[in-house]
């Protein structure tokens, strides 16, 4: 591995492994996340002593996919393990879409919850957007509510959430020291959830941020002058080596299964980079799995800390105790917005009106 002078440079870091003679470090993401944890417990303690109150965190599953059942499981066991209560609300695979706004509703009133989880995938027939836009954005610990996905792409503004991957591999880069002002940085992916999101937080980072997707032409040339690289598209080991500026940081973000014989499972997981060829040119690089995916719960832990934080000092109203102050919906603070700019714009006409035919008598 050889690195140029334009590559973040990484101080010296607990949680960034050596890797063998001419190859990158191993970005220890687990390590990051239990350290995370400890700093929540630390500061879940200060609040009960504080408030006699603790962070509550309730999910909302809908159906009885596996995968989604495992993640909330180790939601749940997460939220023991920093003392934080847990809240459940599990409908089956049938239930209305009014029956899941009805759950929602349930947990925005309350006051011993400071965020709501809605995990995804729905079942089809329900509205996705609309049962995330019911999310009160004060709970909104997810970070995908409209108000916090515009705030977060505006420029000098700061949502009150930000999304938990996106936010864990910018705490991964943290963590290690890098210095994003003025890198490149490639996001290979544009989901909602990840690619869009993780481009935001590095442009707020200073970061020259390009975009990378399926009708991207030449796609390895453009990840090749990229400092920084972010791997979302959710395609098994499609950035190779030979992609990879020497000195780079890869976070790999995908989690991917591929055949694997000689595993129990007949499987294993591998990311959207190739691990083995991008390590012999990176600086440093995520594994898959003890990478990304740890992050994502500990940054949902945080941000419901945030939350239970902000309630318990008053900076919410009904945060504590009592009933909760039923919160506009986004689109009615926009078109209360643009109600007002008529008016305004209407009366400059009026105004504009009457002096000119002042003039002219």
């Amino acid at each position: 591995m050889t690195t140029g002078s334009s590559e973040p440079a990484l101080a010296a870091s607990p949680y960034l492994k050596p890797g063998a003679a001419g190859e990158g470090a191993t970005i220890d993401g687990k390590a990051v996340a239990d350290q995370i944890r400890k700093e929540i417990s630390a500061s879940v303690a200060l609040m009960k002593g504080k408030h006699g109150q603790v962070p509550g965190l309730a999910v909302v599953i809908v159906g009885e996919r596996k995968d989604s059942q495992t993640y909330v499981r180790m939601k749940r066991r997460a939220c023991a393990e920093v003392g934080f209560r847990s809240f459940d609300c599990d409908l089956p695979g049938d239930s209305t879409q009014q029956e899941v706004l009805d759950a929602v509703a349930k947990f925005n009133a309350n006051p011993h919850v400071h965020g709501i989880l809605v995990q995804l995938p729905l079942p089809k027939h329900i509205d996705e957007e609309a049962v995330l836009a019911a999310i009160s954005v004060d709970k909104d610990v997810d970070g995908f509510h409209p108000l916090n996905i515009g705030k977060l792409a505006m420029k000098g503004r700061e949502p009150l959430f930000t999304p938990c991957t996106p936010a864990g591999c910018l705490e991964l880069l943290d963590r290690i020291g890098a210095d994003l002002r003025g890198k490149r940085a490639v996001v290979v992916g544009r989901s909602n959830i990840v690619g869009m999101p993780v481009a935001m937080l590095l442009l707020k980072r200073n970061a020259t941020v390009t975009i990378c997707h399926s009708a991207s032409v030449d796609m390895a040339s453009i990840v090749r002058e990229a400092d920084v690289v972010v791997a979302a598209a959710g395609q098994a080991q499609m950035i190779k080596g030979s992609w990879i500026k020497p000195g780079a940081i890869i976070i790999d973000v995908g989690t991917n299964p591929i055949d694997d014989a000689s595993r129990k499972l007949g499987y294993r997981l591998v990311g959207d980079a190739d691990f083995d060829s991008c390590k012999k040119v990176a600086g440093a690089i995520t594994a898959v799995p003890g990478g990304v995916g740890p992050m994502t719960i500990a940054l949902l832990l945080k941000n419901t800390l945030t939350s239970a934080e902000r309630f318990y000092e008053g900076k919410v109203s009904g945060g504590g105790g009592g009933e909760r102050q039923p919160q506009p919906h986004w689109s009615t603070v926009v078109l209360g917005t643009l109600a007002g700019a008529a008016v305004v714009q209407g009366m400059v006409r009026r105004v504009l009106s009457a002096s000119g035919s002042r003039a002219r008598h």
